[in-house]
């Protein structure tokens, strides 16, 4: 893990799933990493754990759809370690939904956090990674980014964006700025993500899906492995799904 020790890691959706395992993960293996989400208790009992692990976790209560409280955490990052090396872009909804019962509020809940919340996130550290020639940007897409399936096609709308962004990304900023653009599509985890999902239509769908997912841990491991890199290797697009999982 020699290239995932002193790095500094900002990551955003921190308080819980992908993005708390992430964290745990790459502190543990000597990243210093700064949490970002909403919930601040979330965020302080987190770090608190990681620092009792003898690691180096600072948090910021960040709200990724201002693009403000996103700069915010960017600027208080480059105060406190002087350098951002890899984002990670973990934030995100996934409000599964029938179109019959046209959940709109959760429709743009969805577009607002995981579309303009990794572009705030990416207008945030661009400038400073191009200024000090490299770093990595790691957004979380979904398999829904590369099908969809009954009940999920806003979701699969916003994570297809996501993979458009990182290609359009990858094509502008890597020869030309040193800068790793990837994308990390998981499959069905067991993060009780599907707590949140208000339409109980689609909750046979659901609990098919749970029935293959798999522990979140797996996923942290695999964008580990990706940020585990050197500065001229890139891990373009990484898919991780249960091996029972179609799609």
């Amino acid at each position: 893990m020699s290239y995932i020790k002193n790095k500094v890691i900002i990551i955003t959706g921190a308080s819980s799933g992908i993005g708390e395992a992430t964290a745990i993960y790459l502190a543990k293996h000597g990243a210093s990493v700064v949490l970002a989400a909403r919930s601040e208790s979330k965020l302080k009992n987190l770090s608190e754990c990681i620092q009792n692990e003898g690691a180096t976790a600072l948090y910021k209560v960040t709200d990724v759809t201002v693009n403000e409280e996103v700069q915010s955490l960017v600027d208080f990052t480059l105060d406190k370690f002087g350098r951002i090396d890899t984002l990670i872009n973990s934030a995100g909804y996934m409000l599964f939904s029938m179109w019959d019962n046209a959940h709109v509020e959760e429709w743009e809940k969805m577009i607002n956090l995981n579309i303009k919340g990794v572009l705030y996130g990416i207008a945030g550290v661009l400038p400073h990674m191009k200024e000090q020639g490299n770093g990595q940007i790691i957004n979380i897409g979904s398999i829904a980014g590369h099908a969809v399936g009954p009940g999920h096609s806003v979701y699969s709308s916003t994570k297809y964006a996501v993979r458009a962004i990182t290609e359009g990304l990858r094509k502008e900023v890597s020869v030309k700025h040193n800068i790793q653009a990837v994308l990390v599509s998981p499959g069905v985890i067991a993060t009780k993500w599907q707590d949140k999902v208000t339409d109980e239509d689609v909750k046979p769908v659901l609990e098919e899906l749970n029935k293959v997912a798999i522990d979140v841990q797996h996923v942290a491991e695999t964008i580990g492995f990706v940020v585990n890199q050197p500065a001229d290797v890139m891990i373009n697009d990484v898919i991780v799904t249960p091996t029972a999982q179609e799609w």
